[in-house]
């Protein structure tokens, strides 16, 4: 291995990432080899192969997410981030949470850079692992480099959230795109015991894991965890830029005051319970364009309904101005929101579940009879 390569799986190791049937996989499968010749980081800065060998190969053994496209690859775009390495610890949870073992059957959506794909192949066998990759030119990309690694699982160039039938019954299902809508085809395509671990979220909150079990009439279910954020499939892409869309100078807002502060509504577990009350609300944070002035505003927008809302807070201050416009009064639902966490005891992401069938989805906390959120 390479010293950087060999680091990083002992890291791994021993953060309680990768569980020991995984370890020899993460030993012999090398990331470098499935990431292309340039890559960019988090902070937008591009590293590429050919000019800088020795930082984009620390690169790959880095625990760090590298966007490997952008904008779906069209030559022109804003810039936005459409494919990705995720960072190799997430890639261990997730696989630890599959619970996958030899002998089991595997579907994968979004094969990416075929990194986890590979995975999966030294595991349990090409003849054993589906993945599919809606982007032609990525999915033939994953296929050369997997190939170039000895791995020729069955690459399918097509739309995962349709699965892939031809392979079914699958023991393990396992998605590296977020969804806020589980695809039924996953569920009918699983055995039941079986299992899907997804990326979850709406557009308030992403992101959690759901880790379902699939039961024997046609329905899964199970609890959310972890604190990871994935690129959407692509029929269920969140509004981008939703306050410059959809906010106007020419609107006639309301305004009011309040005493709430951001920093506890907004953090992991407040933020995503407050989402589940409030799926169709983007929230976005501006700050101040001079670093030395404190006040930032805290955006709240409905593309549907066109309402917004907009928290203007000084952390020298005991009150904050709102403004709200549109029929949906987003800031009061999110006040209302909060204080119904708060009454529910501030219950933890894991505390919460979801039951998906054929025409419903059922979001619970603690138990599935505690319904919260009934969706057709």
């Amino acid at each position: 291995m390479v010293p950087s390569h060999e680091k990083l799986v002992a890291h791994l190791s021993q953060v309680g990432d990768l569980p020991p049937h995984w370890r020899t996989a993460f030993e012999q499968v090398e990331r470098h080899r499935f990431l292309p010749g340039q890559v960019t980081l988090p902070d937008g800065a591009t590293v590429d192969q050919a000019e800088d060998p020795g930082r984009w190969l620390e690169l790959a053994y880095t625990d760090i997410q590298l966007i490997t496209q952008v904008d779906d690859g069209a030559d022109e775009g804003p810039g936005l981030p459409t494919s990705s390495a995720s960072m190799p610890s997430i890639v261990a949870d997730m696989l630890r949470r599959l619970e996958v073992y030899p002998g089991m059957r595997a579907l994968e959506i979004g094969t990416g850079t075929g990194y986890n794909a590979a995975l999966l192949s030294h595991l349990l066998g090409d003849d054993q692992v589906t993945t599919i990759e809606i982007d032609d030119e990525v999915a033939e990309s994953a296929r050369i480099r997997l190939m170039g690694s000895g791995f020729v699982p069955l690459v399918v160039t097509g739309d995962g959230t349709q699965g892939w039938a031809g392979r079914a019954p699958y023991d393990r299902v396992i998605s590296t795109a977020a969804v806020n809508r589980v695809p039924y085809h996953w569920i009918a395509q699983t055995r039941p015991g079986g299992k899907i671990i997804s990326p979850w979220g709406n557009a308030f909150h992403n992101g959690v894991l759901a880790d379902l079990q699939v039961g024997p009439h046609g329905t899964a279910s199970g609890r959310f965890g972890g604190n990871v954020a994935f690129m959407w499939v692509r029929d269920q892409r969140v509004t981008r830029e939703a306050v410059e869309t959809f906010v106007s100078d020419d609107h006639e807002f309301r305004v009011g005051r309040t005493e709430l502060y951001p920093l506890e509504p907004l953090k992991f577990d407040a933020s995503f319970a407050i989402g589940l009350r409030m799926p169709t609300v983007i929230n976005d944070i501006v700050f101040a364009s001079d670093e030395d002035d404190p006040r930032f505003t805290v955006w709240l927008v409905d593309p549907g309904s066109g309402s917004w809302a907009s928290w203007h807070v000084h952390p020298g201050e005991t009150s904050h101005e709102v403004r709200q416009y549109g029929p949906r009064e987003l800031f009061s639902e999110f006040e209302s929101a909060y204080q119904w966490w708060l009454d529910s005891g501030s219950p933890a992401v894991d505390r919460f579940g979801m039951t998906v069938s054929s025409n419903h989805r059922l979001i619970w906390l603690d138990a599935p009879a505690n319904i919260i959120e009934s969706t057709l």
